[in-house]
């Protein structure tokens, strides 16, 4: 297994166990990342709230997502009626919680920065309130 792609899935366990410990339901898509029609990384819920989780973590400011990578996310959360977040973690800074609508265009990708996930993310209890 390349080093990102287990990174990534370490990554999406920890995710994983926040939304356990945090008295939601969730489990990892399995493929997701490498198969053609897993388009999002965890799906997690409570009574009420129902959410698609796209992952990703990064060591330097900044995490592209290519737009590809977005639309099929988009699709994916609007056909099974979950809300679509963007779970980033920042080395050294944590968990935080995005709306899609706050990336930010940038050629072919979307990307989120530190300053962004700041101003417009939300922490753990402060997103799934």
């Amino acid at each position: 297994m390349p080093k990102n792609k287990s990174k990534g899935s370490k990554t999406e366990r920890e995710l994983l166990q926040i939304f356990i410990d945090n008295n939601y339901r969730a489990v990892r898509v399995a493929g997701s990342g490498v198969m053609e029609n897993s388009d999002c990384d965890l799906i997690a819920g409570k009574k009420g709230s129902k959410y698609a989780v796209e992952v990703k973590a990064s060591k330097k400011p900044v995490k592209y997502i290519t737009k590809q990578q977005i639309e099929n996310f988009m699709i994916f959360s609007e056909i099974f009626g979950l809300k679509p977040v963007i779970a980033v973690r920042f080395d050294r800074l944590g968990w935080f919680f995005i709306n899609p609508k706050y990336l930010k265009e940038c050629g072919k990708n979307w990307m989120v920065n530190i300053e962004t996930a700041r101003k417009k993310g939300r922490r753990f209890s402060q997103f799934f309130a």
